[in-house]
This record gives structure tokens, C-alpha cells and sequence, in this order.
């Protein structure tokens, strides 16, 4: 396949699981971070800073921005972006988190239904 016949648009997957020491200090960066954000209506405000309140995750979601983490990559834009967060079950040594395991897109593949 040619460099014109390649798409330019690339589709980065990441997975993060991330052990909470301390929700206090969780809550109260993503109620600092959402005081200076000028982006958030004023109507839309109270709702928001009563989410990150009530829950962690949600917290986390408004701290964990997928824009600041490819905003120094020279050579990129982001496009579109969506992401969530919520609280699991973790045990790292389960096989059910193995990060090296292929999502399933390859599984369809080789079966022939992809």
C-alpha cells in the first residue's frame, strides 16, 4: 500500500487502572481544575463540581484529559476523543488483566469473520 493510499488518521487505545490512595485529594484537584476551567457554562457548574464530588471516578475522568496528553506530540491533532472511568475489581495477577492480550479485533480475524 502506497503512502497515499494510507490513512493518516490513527486510533491510540490506552487502558489505565490506577490505585486511589487518597479520594480527598482526588476530588479536591478536580474541583480546582473545574474552578479555573473557563469552558464549563456557569449553569453546568454546580452539576459538574456534584459529580466529582460524589464520585471518585468521575473525578478522575475530569482530570484525565486525552487532549493534554498528546498536546506536545509534534506532528498531531486531535481529532476526537472520549474516555470514562469506573471503579473495578482489580487483581493484577487474574489473567483477566493481562495488558498484553489483543482486544478481540485479531480473534476475528483469524476465525475468517473479520
Amino acid at each position: 500500500m502506497s503512502a497515499e493510499e494510507t490513512s493518516r488518521f490513527v486510533r491510540l487505545r490506552v487502558e489505565l487502572v490506577l490505585e486511589v490512595h487518597n479520594e480527598d485529594e482526588v476530588t479536591k484537584a478536580a474541583l480546582r481544575r473545574l474552578a479555573r476551567d473557563p469552558e464549563v457554562p456557569q449553569a453546568e457548574r454546580a452539576q459538574a463540581e456534584a459529580a466529582v464530588t460524589e464520585d471518585t471516578a468521575e473525578a478522575l475522568a475530569y482530570l484525565v484529559d486525552p487532549f493534554d496528553l498528546v498536546s506536545e506530540v509534534p506532528g498531531v491533532e486531535l481529532q476526537q476523543a472520549s474516555w470514562s472511568s469506573e471503579r473495578i475489581d482489580y487483581d493484577p495477577d487474574s489473567p483477566d488483566w493481562d495488558l498484553d492480550e489483543d482486544d478481540g479485533e485479531d480473534d476475528e480475524e483469524e476465525d475468517g469473520t473479520g
